[in-house]
């Protein structure tokens, strides 16, 4: 019997990292550290101590699901947000290299400017508009430059039915309110954490099993199917949880559309978040479901 693969996941705690947990399981061995930890360290402002966390580890596969993600607080702490998006992973991608482990790292559509209606192709040049996304695209160059055997998997509106999420906060809102103003001029897919750790477990299993596994190691677009507004996902999740039988005051005519510019946030946010995932699907054979399949699972599981 061959010894099991060692796999050392960094953000456990996350959205997607708690379901990384999950289904990287039967992969092999997962090392699961977070910013606290006290096995080994997480920390992704401790650059020394990480660099020694996966030298000690000695992992075939890393999985990178830790990130700063408070795109507003961003503006006002860019050093830091450069740090946890982009030296820490530019610090794993140079381990992981010495040791030749595949690396898997998530980024965001907000490494676009967010112009035009198409979806975004891997090959688009990105024009970030916020401190996060210009980070985040540092992130990016850091691992690619850093470690041959990469997968990077850009993905957007990422929810899960643990923790806080838009749709949680939109059931809570419709309970209250007589009405609600939901942005609508802001397109995307919502996407799923388990659809996005399952992916990145069918990938991993699939780098393993390729004879030229180089080949598969690149850039990708991971999102649920289709798209939405911020309105239009709010109008399905009030109305699924209303046809559920749950007590929501906000009538279905008060859900309002109203625009970006009525919302003002510290970052500016891409209009155009749609990402096209054709590269991925013919690159691994896989199917991405329809982002209202995820969301009606999701809202299943926590009404």
């Amino acid at each position: 019997m061959t010894s099991p693969v060692k796999i050392l996941l960094f953000g456990k705690g996350g959205q997607v990292g708690w379901e990384l947990q999950r289904s990287l399981a039967p992969l092999g061995e997962v090392v699961a550290v977070d910013f606290d930890s006290t096995d080994f360290c997480g920390d992704f402002t401790n650059l020394t101590d990480l660099a020694e966390t996966v030298r000690l580890v000695k992992p075939s596969m890393i999985v990178n699901a830790a990130a700063h993600t408070a795109v507003d607080k961003a503006e006002s702490e860019p050093d830091l947000a450069h740090t946890i998006n982009a030296l820490a992973p530019g610090v794993i991608a140079a381990e992981a290299q010495k040791l030749g482990a595949w690396l898997v790292h998530y980024s965001t559509d907000y490494v676009f400017d967010g112009s035009g209606s198409k979806a975004w192709k891997e090959s688009d040049t990105p024009a970030p508009l916020s401190v996060y996304g210009q980070t985040k695209l540092e992130g990016e160059q850091a691992v690619a430059a850093n470690c041959a055997k990469h997968l990077i998997f850009r993905t957007s509106w990422v929810y899960a039915a643990r923790g806080g999420n838009f749709a949680k906060t939109m059931l809570r809102l419709a309970k209250e309110r007589d009405s609600l103003s939901v942005i609508d001029d802001q397109i995307g897919a919502p996407t799923g954490a388990d659809l996005l750790a399952d992916i990145t477990a069918l990938a991993l299993q699939r780098v393993q099993m390729q004879p030229l596994q180089h080949e598969l190691a690149g850039l990708y677009h991971v999102v649920a199917s289709g798209s939405t507004s911020w309105h239009g996902y709010a109008t399905l999740v009030i109305e699924h949880a209303r046809n559920a039988g749950i007590d929501i005051k906000v009538p279905q005519n008060a859900i309002h559309k109203i625009a970006t510019t009525a919302y003002p946030t510290p970052a500016r946010r891409p209009f155009n978040s749609k990402l096209d995932t054709s590269k991925l699907q013919t690159a691994f054979n896989l199917h991405l479901p329809p982002w209202q399949q995820g969301v009606t699972r999701m809202l299943t599981e926590i009404l």
